[in-house]
């Protein structure tokens, strides 16, 4: 059994000999709170939310209009609250960007699909400044690692 490393208080000034004592959790809380911020900040210039951003690509994706319904299910996982989703799909009805067909299929207009691809042009602008000076290969292995973790703990169960 290889010896456990001590775990330090969070120190976003330590030296990188220190790095492996620095608690995963005030560092992936960190770059959440930072990337989240930013991104939107980013899309409250152009009066849209995070929320709304999500089922814009997710109304645009899949080979059958999803519902409402299953648009809420899928998405409220990533949202800060259980309304949040069905709210946004709401606004984007009431904003044009969305209708319903007769089988309650939700669908881009054309407005919604040009807010779309330029909200995504946002993010993507926002993912090279989070990238930069990092390799493919690294964000992997950054991913691989927090994978793991993530693992480690679902597979310790609860305390």
């Amino acid at each position: 059994m290889r010896p456990l490393t001590d775990q330090a208080p969070a120190d976003p000034a330590a030296a990188d000999d220190n790095l492996a004592t620095q608690p995963i959790g005030y560092w992936s809380g960190l770059v959440h709170s930072i990337v989240t911020r930013r991104l939107r900040d980013t899309l409250a210039a152009i009066d849209v939310t995070q929320p709304q951003y999500w089922v814009l690509n997710r109304v645009n994706g899949g080979p059958t209009a999803p519902s409402r319904e299953d648009v809420v299910l899928q998405l409220t996982s990533l949202a800060d609250g259980e309304r949040e989703i069905a709210r946004a799909v709401d606004q984007l009805v009431h904003r044009g960007w969305l209708w319903t067909d007769a089988g309650q299929g939700l669908h881009l207009t054309d407005t919604g699909e040009a807010a779309r691809v330029r909200v995504r042009e946002l993010a993507t602008e926002l993912r090279a400044v989070v990238h930069e000076g990092i390799s493919d290969d690294e964000y992997v292995a950054a991913l691989k690692v927090l994978r793991r973790m993530v693992a480690n703990v679902e597979a310790g169960g609860d305390s």
